[in-house]
């Protein structure tokens, strides 16, 4: 039974049935069934008729293997980002393209570690957890999604990143000890980017300005500042510039409160070793 990939609105629906447009095109053209691509690729005949009906979004193994298979010459594996963006549930597309807008990105996460920064396997046990539970193909969607996000730090000229991070976020075992180890050695390795500061806010401070909760504040090419924040069922995109001030004056003081950024690396490392 085909499912509608999670999120999917008509504009990212519109997406899929184009690309699936493409790959019938180039199959057909390359006098193949689909049962006789799905072997070539190690996909199911079913799935290669749902990406062709637009009723699941290839991953990129999918694009990159068809392309290969059929001769596409790029035509296929070229549409990786515009699948990657029909993932999104549009409010999560519209987060995503002011990443890819802003110039610098101010973020305070305090009970998981910032989706910008989290490996696959991190991310996949955090979706995991959901109550009610997604369905496999809906953590595969939203893993993907959000690793797709992550290409916003490579963008040249490259924007600069800083992230304030609960201590209990690097101590909380989400998905196992080889999981965090790895999420942690994630966390050390963006540090060491010029353009990217990594902050700990250690859980012994008395006085504390975050306790509103996570927050994250763009600030875009045309000098205009949006903030987003997340609760439960709710995500809010901020643009009312008095709401705007009050976040920049908590997120200042929540970056004077945590480790500089360099005692904040080794404190990182230190939870390493203890993990």
């Amino acid at each position: 039974m085909s499912v509608e990939p999670y999120g999917a609105d008509e504009e990212s629906a519109a997406v899929l049935r184009t690309v699936g447009r493409v790959i019938k095109m180039c199959r057909e053209r390359a006098g193949m069934t689909q049962a006789g691509l799905g072997t070539a690729i190690r996909y199911s005949e079913e799935q290669v008729s749902s990406v062709e009906r637009g009723r699941r979004a290839p991953a990129e193994e999918f694009l990159e293997a068809a392309d290969r298979v059929l001769e596409a010459g790029g035509l296929i594996s070229g549409l990786k980002n515009d699948v990657a963006k029909a993932r999104f549930p549009k409010k999560v597309r519209d987060l995503a393209k002011l990443e890819e807008e802003a110039v610098e990105l101010c973020a305070y996460a305090n009970h998981v570690v910032h989706g910008l920064l989290q490996t696959p396997e991190y991310s996949r046990a955090i979706y995991g957890m959901r109550r009610p539970p997604y369905t496999e193909e809906q953590v595969d969607e939203l893993v993907e999604a959000r690793l797709a996000r992550q290409r916003v730090f490579d963008q040249q000229p490259a924007p600069v990143f800083g992230f304030v991070q609960e201590e209990v976020t690097l101590r909380r075992p989400l998905g196992g000890r080889m999981v965090m180890r790895k999420q942690l050695e994630r966390l050390l390795e963006v540090g060491q980017r010029r353009n990217v500061e990594i902050q700990v806010l250690p859980t012994d401070r008395e006085d504390h300005a975050g306790l509103a909760g996570a927050l994250q504040l763009l600030r875009l090419k045309e000098g205009v500042t949006v903030g987003h924040v997340e609760v439960q069922l709710i995500s809010r995109l901020i643009s009312d510039p008095k709401e705007i001030q009050l976040l920049e004056i908590r997120y200042g003081i929540i970056r004077a409160q945590a480790l500089a950024p360099r005692e904040s690396l080794a404190f990182i490392e230190k939870v390493l070793g203890e993990t």
